[in-house]
């Protein structure tokens, strides 16, 4: 990972909707040129190396009282929400968390629930996973 890996990164973390157009501008490289790094990086991306080693899948209920939409865009302010989705079923969403220990995953449940409108959140610790490429959608 060179020095405009590490730029891309931080502009995605900053903005993960950002196009390839705004992130080449930003790196001096064309749109797809990024999009191969973005790749790359994509693959490589090891949220260990950047001292989030503990990741949980956590699914939540929200109070009857919460907005959904207001839900959705808070995330955004927790930084150790890594995806979040919608669901159908018992709960409302899954998301997945990357923090640095144990103390820290409690703090953002306690966050989740006092501040977002979580009602309930059912947890578990993700032990590794299994890549197994998106190529294997293309193939005919």
């Amino acid at each position: 990972m060179d020095r405009i890996d590490r730029h891309l990164l931080t502009l995605l973390l900053q903005d993960g909707r950002a196009t390839y157009q705004e992130l080449g501008r930003q790196v001096r490289l064309s749109a797809n040129t990024v999009a191969d790094r973005v790749r790359r990086l994509q693959a490589e991306l090891d949220l260990a190396a950047f001292g989030r080693g503990m990741q949980m899948i956590s699914d939540i209920r929200l109070r009857d009282d919460t907005d959904r939409r207001a839900f959705e865009r808070q995330l955004a302010d927790v930084p150790q929400v890594v995806s979040a989705m919608r669901l159908t079923g018992d709960y409302d969403f899954q998301v997945r968390l990357a923090c640095t220990d144990a103390r820290e995953f409690e703090t953002v449940i306690d966050r989740l629930k006092a501040e977002l409108g979580v009602r309930e959140v059912r947890s578990r610790l993700v032990l590794h996973e299994v890549s197994l490429g998106l190529d294997r959608i293309l193939e005919p």
